[in-house]
């Protein structure tokens, strides 16, 4: 993994630990885990970002933070990766998602705006906040399993990779 890379690009522990506006939070924040980079918690934490991060919620950071700490994943990767749902990627990704859910609750699709309004999702969000719902949370818990997953297989491929490289340059050296 490129632990160089993530560690230099990650806030150092104590000096979270030690924010003033995290104290509320006391010791929860001491558990290794959430600062380390190892295969479980990183894992956790793209199940946990990516979940987060397809949901149609208001506060994702906040969101994935608590649930970081709750389930001990690496808290810097769970945090970052809810911005995969941005200003720019939300609309595609939700409406896919509105999509998903219409597909599978049998509903008649609304007809989008060419131009998004809050007017308009307001006035429109008691038609569309069960298949949104619905499809956010098939496609996020799906995309969380397999972010799991594939970051399990991935590390374990690489854990191997690089120990059959020392294997191989202890061969040439001897």
């Amino acid at each position: 993994m490129p632990r160089r890379l993530f560690k230099r690009l990650m806030p150092h522990p104590d000096r979270i630990k030690g924010s003033k506006s995290l104290r509320f939070m006391g010791n929860l924040l001491h558990d290794p885990n959430l600062w380390h980079l190892n295969r479980h918690s990183v894992a956790r934490a793209m199940a946990v970002g990516l979940f987060v991060a397809l949901m149609p919620i208001p506060l994702q950071m906040l969101v994935a933070a608590a649930i970081a700490v709750l389930v001990r994943s690496n808290l810097p990767i769970s945090v970052s990766l809810v911005w995969l749902t941005n200003p720019v990627t939300m609309p595609p990704i939700f409406y896919a998602q509105y999509k998903v859910g219409t597909l599978l609750l049998g509903a008649p699709e609304r007809s989008m705006p060419m131009e998004l309004s809050f007017n308009w999702l307001m006035a429109e969000l008691h038609h569309i906040w069960q298949p949104l719902l619905l499809g956010s949370f098939l496609v996020a818990t799906v995309s969380a399993a397999l972010g799991y997953c594939l970051t399990m297989l991935y590390w374990r491929w690489w854990v191997s990779r690089n120990w059959q490289r020392r294997k191989m340059r202890n061969r040439h050296q001897s």
